[in-house]
């Protein structure tokens, strides 16, 4: 299996990228750095920044991943090599994928990782709690997430399986504005997304955007396809596998990163704006 490697943010608006050095030793070329591609798995480009056509082809030959977003963190495009990996193996996840039975076993493993995770970020709150409320109510809800858990021992129909994770996200989303303890400017009252509007929900959708583009690489490097999902429904245009694959990432990852951000003051409120649809960016 692949070592996953580093990933480059490209953020300096009007800069170009590119390839220098030999065959045998090339780099890649930013504003305000160099490195090494072997070193690489991934390069995002922010705003309005533009990777030469060397660069693509370096990129491209060492399986080093770019992706294009708009300044505030929107997906707009990738830049991927050919395919690699078993055909076998993505037959084969082809197969499962449109076998009910099989395909609820393997959406069942990702919903009883993403629960044990939510579980594990809220025991974690009611410890740092600044009060004995939020603490008891994240103690709660982080035994129902418990309850939910192991009532996927059952072999359910996906339908079900979707139902009981939706059922745990409700209840973990209920409680996240406990997990804020800086409240300077930064409240949660729930999930908004397309757009989001507030804060809070603009760097979660900014977090989950970045570990996508992490989780996509990772399994196209071991030759599976990030389309075809078991737990998300096939939609064009839409990487299945990459949101199963990073539902039971998010919690740990990518919400413990956006609550540190916050917590430390690490962000300020006056970082975001809002639009006159009501979308903060």
């Amino acid at each position: 299996m692949r070592q996953l490697l580093n990933t480059l943010f490209v953020t300096t608006d009007g800069s170009t990228p590119r390839k220098t050095g030999t065959r045998s030793k090339s780099r890649l070329a930013a504003t305000h750095a160099r490195a090494p591609i072997h070193t690489l798995q991934g390069i995002v480009c922010f705003g309005r920044v533009s990777c030469s056509p060397h660069l693509m082809a370096l990129c491209a030959e060492n399986d080093v991943h770019i992706s294009f977003l708009t300044v505030h963190g929107r997906f707009l495009a990738r830049v991927v090599g050919k395919a690699h990996g078993n055909v076998l193996l993505r037959k084969e996840q082809y197969r499962r994928s449109a076998v009910p039975d099989e395909a609820a076993g393997v959406a069942r493993s990702i919903v009883l990782g993403k629960i044990f995770n939510c579980r594990a970020v809220l025991l974690r709150g009611a410890r740092e709690a600044d009060d004995e409320m939020s603490a008891s109510r994240l103690r709660d809800v982080s035994t129902k997430l418990k309850l939910i858990s192991k009532s996927l021992v059952r072999p359910d129909p996906l339908d079900a399986l979707r139902g009981r994770e939706g059922e745990a996200a409700r209840a973990y989303f209920g409680v996240f504005d406990d997990l804020i303890l800086s409240r300077d400017g930064f409240r949660f009252v729930g999930r908004s997304r397309r757009p989001p509007l507030d804060p809070v929900n603009t760097m979660l959708s900014f977090a989950y955007t970045l570990l996508v583009h992490d989780v996509t690489a990772a399994l196209e490097s071991v030759g599976l396809d990030p389309a075809v999902g078991f737990l998300h429904r096939d939609r064009p245009g839409r990487g299945g596998l990459a949101l199963d694959m990073a539902e039971e990432f998010r919690p740990v990852i990518a919400d413990r990163l956006v609550l540190s951000l916050i917590n430390r003051r690490q962000v300020k409120a006056s970082g975001f704006e809002k639009t006159v649809t009501g979308a903060v960016t």
